[in-house]
C-alpha cells in the first residue's frame, strides 16, 4: 500500500486520470458497479460502507470524488438532470427570500417563477450589476443569492467574488451555475461561492450521451446535509451506468474545452462586423461588457458558447439557421459537435431572449471549416 501524502493534481490531470479524489485504480478505466445492493456482515454490519444502491453506488460515488476534486470542494452529489441538481437547492431551503438573474437559463427561470409554492420570494435582477446586488439584499431574510456565469443564452458575466461578498455580508449563501465556465475555466468555490451547480449533461459529459446534474459544495453546511438527505428520499439520483459514462466523458474534459473555447474565441472574432449581425456576445471580446471580469475570473479561456444577433430579426435568424451544413440545428451545448439554435423558439412565449438572436455551441470540427459554414449562410442572407 502506497502511504505517501495524497498530492493535488492539475486539473487536466485529474480529469485524464479519473482520480476522484484518491490514488488511482489498477483498471485504468473503472468498472460498472451495477449493484442495487449490498450484503451484510454477519455482526450485521456493514464494513463495506455500502448499504443500498439509490446512495451507496461505488460507480456514482467516484464520479463524485472527481467532480469534487475539479472544483476544489469538500463534497459532490449527482442528480439524474441539472433540473434535478438546481432544484434541489431550492427546495432544500426553509421559505426565503432568493435573488436570482434576468438573464439565466429558461427551464429554471420558469421554475423560479412558481417558487411560491415552497414559501419563497424570488428578485430578478441584473446581477452584473452590482449595485442592483446590493439593492435586492435583505439582510437577515435574503437566504440565497444563485448566479449564473456566464449566462445563456446572452453570455451575461456576474462578478463572483463581489457578488458573494455582499450576499455573505447579508447572511445569504451563494449557488452558482458554472455549466457554461466549466472547472477548467472556472472554480466558483474559490471566489467565494458556497456551492456550485453544473447541468452534467452539457461540458462534463460532452458527448450527448447523457442527461446529469452535479453539486458541489465548499463546506458540509446545514443546507448542504438537507439537499443530500432529500435527494436520497426523493430518489433523485444518477444510475450506475449514466455516472460511468460521465467519468469517461470528464476524462477528456480539460481538452476539450480548451479547443472549444479556443475555436469560439476564433469565430466570434471573424463574424464581428459581417454585415448581416448586429452584434456577437461572446465574454472573449474586448467589447463585451463583462470581458474584464470574465478575463480575471475565467483565466484559461472564455468558453465555448456564443451568440449572434441578427439584422433581419427572427426570420433572419431562422433563415440563417436553415442553410448551414456542419452546425446541426439542436437543443442542448457542450458536446463534440456544434450545435446552432433559434432560442426564442424553444423558450416560447415570455422569453427574454431576443427573438434576433441565434445560440451556438462550438464543437471539436475545425474551427476555420466552421466559420466559413457560417459565413456562407450569413452571405446568402445579404443577397436575398
Amino acid at each position: 500500500m502506497d502511504d505517501r501524502p495524497y498530492r493535488r493534481f492539475m486539473p487536466r490531470t485529474v480529469a485524464t486520470r479519473a482520480l476522484g479524489g484518491r490514488p488511482p485504480l489498477t483498471a485504468l478505466t473503472p468498472s460498472i458497479d451495477m449493484s442495487t445492493t449490498y450484503a451484510r456482515d454477519p455482526d450485521n454490519g456493514y464494513s463495506s460502507g455500502h448499504v443500498y444502491g439509490r446512495k451507496d453506488n461505488a460507480t456514482v460515488q467516484q464520479a463524485e470524488r472527481q467532480i469534487a476534486e475539479l472544483e476544489h470542494a469538500r463534497d459532490a452529489l449527482l442528480f439524474g438532470s441539472g433540473m434535478a441538481a438546481a432544484v434541489a437547492v431550492f427546495t432544500a431551503l426553509p421559505p426565503t427570500h432568493i435573488v436570482a438573474p434576468r438573464d439565466m437559463y429558461w427551464g429554471l427561470r420558469v421554475w423560479l417563477h412558481a417558487a411560491n409554492r415552497y414559501g419563497h420570494e424570488v428578485s430578478f435582477i441584473d446581477m452584473s450589476r452590482l449595485d442592483e446586488v446590493r439593492a435586492s439584499l435583505r439582510p437577515g431574510r435574503t437566504g440565497l443569492v444563485w448566479i449564473e456565469t456566464p449566462s445563456n443564452p446572452l453570455w451575461t458575466v456576474t462578478d463572483i467574488a463581489a457578488v458573494s461578498d455582499l450576499a455573505h455580508r447579508a447572511g445569504a449563501m451563494v449557488c452558482a451555475d458554472s455549466t457554461v465556465a466549466t472547472p477548467v475555466l472556472t472554480n466558483p468555490l474559490l471566489f467565494g461561492a458556497d456551492i456550485v451547480m453544473h447541468s452534467a449533461t452539457k461540458y462534463l459529459n460532452g458527448h450527448s450521451d447523457v442527461v446529469a446534474g452535479a453539486l458541489a459544495s465548499a463546506d458540509r453546511s446545514e443546507l448542504w446535509l438537507r439537499i443530500k438527505d432529500m435527494r436520497d428520499q426523493q430518489g433523485a439520483v444518477l444510475g450506475s451506468f449514466d455516472a460511468w459514462l460521465l467519468t469517461r466523458g470528464l476524462r477528456t474534459l480539460d481538452l476539450r474545452v480548451k479547443e472549444q473555447s479556443r475555436s469560439a474565441a476564433l469565430i466570434a472574432e471573424r463574424l464581428r462586423g459581417h454585415p448581416a449581425i448586429s452584434a456577437v456576445l461572446y465574454p472573449g471580446l474586448p467589447d463585451h461588457p463583462g470581458h474584464a471580469v470574465a478575463a480575471r475570473q475565467m483565466p484559461g479561456g472564455f468558453g465555448g458558447m456564443l451568440s449572434l444577433r441578427l439584422r433581419g430579426g427572427a426570420a433572419a435568424a431562422i433563415t440563417a439557421a436553415a442553410q448551414v451544413q456542419l452546425w446541426r440545428r439542436a437543443t442542448s451545448f457542450g458536446g463534440i459537435e456544434s450545435l446552432i439554435e433559434h432560442r426564442a423558439s424553444i423558450e416560447g412565449e415570455g422569453s427574454p431572449c431576443p427573438d434576433d438572436l441565434l445560440r451556438l455551441s462550438v464543437g471539436l470540427e475545425d474551427p476555420n471549416d466552421l466559420y466559413r459554414d457560417l459565413a456562407d449562410s450569413l452571405d446568402l442572407l445579404t443577397r436575398m
